[in-house]
C-alpha cells in the first residue's frame, strides 16, 4: 500500500515538473514575443496600409475650428434704427352700448394697433408696412423714450410699404445692404416690437427668395418676398431684417401661420424694392410703376400644356407671356402671347415674382431689352416701359388744398379722400374722421376734390355723406349746414 502511494506521488511530481519545464522553455517565450508585438504595433490614421490587407487602417477628415455665431454687433446696429409705431383710429362700431352712449357708427371706440418701422434717413423719414398704418387716423412713433406725432408721406399697397415722417434730426439711419446679394442659407436677424415688446431680436436663416404667397390685395401686386425662419410675430411688421453685418436686407411683413403666431415661416420685402419705394414716395408721393403692356405667368409643364407649347424641354426657364394689350409697348416691340421671356436686360427671370421684381426697379420711359424664345428660336425685343395710364410721364400725387374748407383732399379710385382736417374745418364740425374717403354726397357720386369744395360752398340744410373710413368700413354720416 505504501509502495503504491509512493509511485503515485512520484508520478505526479514528475508530471508537474515536466509541465513546468515545458512552460519555461517553450510557452513563456512565445507569449512574451506576442505581447511585445501587440504592445508596439501602431495603427495609421493618416494613410491606409498597403502592405498587408489584414492590417486595419483608418482615415479621418482634418478638423477645422468652429467659429461661434455672434449676432451682438448686428443687433446693436439695427435696434437703434427700429422704432415702435402706434396706429390710432376710431372705427365704426355697432354695439347697443355705443348707441346709448352716443358713439354709434359715426364715432366708435378708439382702436390702437402697433407695429414697427425702420429709420431710413437722419431727418426723420421712416419706412414701415402699409398694413401697419392704413387704418390710422393718427400715427405715433415711440423712439428713445419719446412719443412723436408722425406725418404720412405716402403708401404703396402693391408692395405693402409706406413712409412716415417725424420732426426730428440726427437720427441713426440704418445701413442698407443688398437683397440681390443675399444667399439662401445665410444668417439673418429680425428686429421689431412683437406683442408690444420693444426692441426684440431673433435670428434665423434665409429659407428662400422670390416667394409669391398671394397676400397683397392690390390690382398690381409685387410679391418677391424673402422667406426666413427667424421668429416674427404680430408687431414685427415693418421692422428690420438685417444680415450679420447689421445691414438692412428686408422689411418684415408677414407670417404664414394657422394660429396667427410664429410657426417658422416669415416673409420680408427685399430692401432693393423698399429702397425704390422709399425714394419714389418721398420725391413724388406715389410709386412709379412700370408696365410692358402684357401679363406674364409661370412657365412650367402645366402652363406649357395649356398653351400648346412643347413639354419636352429639359428645363422650363423663363416666364410665359400669357396676354398682351392691343396698343401697349409689348405688341409694338413685336412680342406675342406664348413667347417665353428669359431675360430683362442682363438679368435672368425664371419666375413671375422675379420678373415683377426686376421690372419694379425701372421707371416709365425706361428702355429695356427682353430676351425671349419663340418656336425654339431666341430673339430680343426693345421695349419702352409705360405707367398705369399707358404713357411715359412721371405720375405725381395731386393734393388739393382749400383754406375755406380747412382740409386737404385727394382723388382716389373710390372717391375723394379727406385728411389733415383742421379744427375749424367744416368736416370737423359735421364729424368726418381723418382719412375718410367720400364716395357720395346726398346719393350723388363725387370723384374730384373740386366737386366737394363747390358743394359745401353753396349748400345749406341737412344731408348725409356716404364713404369709407380708415378701417375700410362703409359709413353714412348725417350732417346739417346752417
Amino acid at each position: 500500500m505504501k509502495n503504491a502511494f509512493k509511485i503515485i506521488l512520484l508520478g505526479a511530481l514528475a508530471g508537474f515538473g515536466g509541465a513546468f519545464l515545458f512552460y519555461i522553455g517553450f510557452i513563456k517565450p512565445e507569449l512574451a514575443q506576442r505581447q511585445s508585438e501587440a504592445r508596439f504595433n501602431t495603427v495609421s490614421y493618416d494613410t491606409p496600409a498597403t502592405t498587408s490587407p489584414a492590417t486595419p487602417s483608418y482615415s479621418t477628415s482634418p478638423t477645422t475650428a468652429v467659429t461661434p455665431i455672434d449676432f451682438s454687433d448686428a443687433a446693436a446696429k439695427a435696434t437703434q434704427s427700429v422704432v415702435y409705431i402706434n396706429s390710432i383710429s376710431r372705427g365704426a362700431t355697432y354695439s347697443t352700448w355705443d348707441w346709448f352712449f352716443g358713439e354709434g357708427t359715426g364715432g366708435g371706440r378708439t382702436q390702437v394697433s402697433s407695429g414697427s418701422g425702420v429709420i431710413f434717413s437722419a431727418d426723420g423719414y421712416i419706412i414701415t408696412n402699409n398694413h401697419v398704418i392704413e387704418s390710422a387716423e393718427r400715427i405715433e412713433v415711440n423712439y428713445n423714450k419719446r412719443v412723436y406725432p408722425a406725418e404720412l408721406i405716402g403708401t404703396n399697397p402693391s408692395t405693402d410699404l409706406a413712409v412716415i415722417k417725424i420732426n426730428e434730426s440726427g437720427l441713426p439711419a440704418i445701413a442698407l445692404g443688398s437683397s440681390k446679394n443675399l444667399q439662401v442659407g445665410e444668417w439673418v436677424v429680425a428686429v421689431g416690437n412683437p406683442f408690444s415688446l420693444a426692441s426684440t431680436v431673433t435670428a434665423g436663416i434665409v429659407s428662400a427668395k422670390g416667394r409669391r404667397i398671394g397676400i397683397l390685395e392690390d390690382k398690381f401686386p409685387i410679391e418677391s418676398f424673402i422667406q426666413t425662419d427667424a421668429a416674427i410675430n404680430p408687431g414685427n411688421s415693418g421692422g428690420a431684417l438685417v444680415n450679420k453685418s447689421g445691414e438692412l436686407v428686408g422689411i418684415n411683413s408677414a407670417i404664414l401661420s394657422r394660429t396667427g403666431s410664429y410657426t417658422g415661416y416669415a416673409f420680408a420685402v427685399p430692401v432693393d424694392i423698399a429702397r425704390k419705394v422709399f425714394d419714389d414716395l418721398v420725391k413724388y408721393g406715389v410709386v412709379q410703376q412700370s408696365f410692358i403692356g402684357g401679363r406674364v405667368i409661370e412657365y412650367n409643364f402645366e402652363n406649357a400644356t395649356k398653351y400648346d407649347l412643347s413639354t419636352t424641354v429639359k428645363n422650363f426657364n423663363g416666364v410665359l407671356l400669357e396676354s398682351i394689350e392691343k396698343t401697349g409697348p409689348a405688341i409694338k416691340a413685336g412680342l406675342k402671347p406664348g413667347d417665353i421671356i428669359t431675360r430683362i436686360n442682363n438679368t435672368d427671370v425664371n419666375t413671375q415674382s422675379a420678373f415683377e421684381e426686376e421690372l419694379s426697379y425701372h421707371y416709365p420711359g425706361d428702355k429695356i431689352s427682353l430676351t425671349y424664345i419663340r418656336d425654339n428660336k431666341t430673339s430680343t425685343a426693345n421695349v419702352t416701359l409705360v405707367n398705369l395710364n399707358g404713357t411715359t410721364d412721371t405720375i405725381k400725387r395731386k393734393i388739393f388744398t382749400n383754406a375755406a374748407i380747412g382740409a386737404q383732399l385727394e382723388a382716389t379710385q373710390y372717391g375723394v379722400k379727406v385728411f389733415k382736417i383742421k379744427d375749424n374745418s367744416i368736416f370737423k364740425k359735421i364729424g368726418v374722421p381723418e382719412n375718410f374717403t367720400i364716395i357720395a354726397i346726398n346719393r350723388v357720386r363725387v370723384k374730384e376734390p373740386e366737386e366737394i369744395v363747390e358743394f359745401f360752398g353753396k349748400y345749406k340744410g341737412e344731408g348725409y355723406l356716404f364713404g369709407i373710413n380708415s378701417s375700410r368700413q362703409q359709413v353714412e354720416i348725417s350732417f346739417a349746414v346752417p
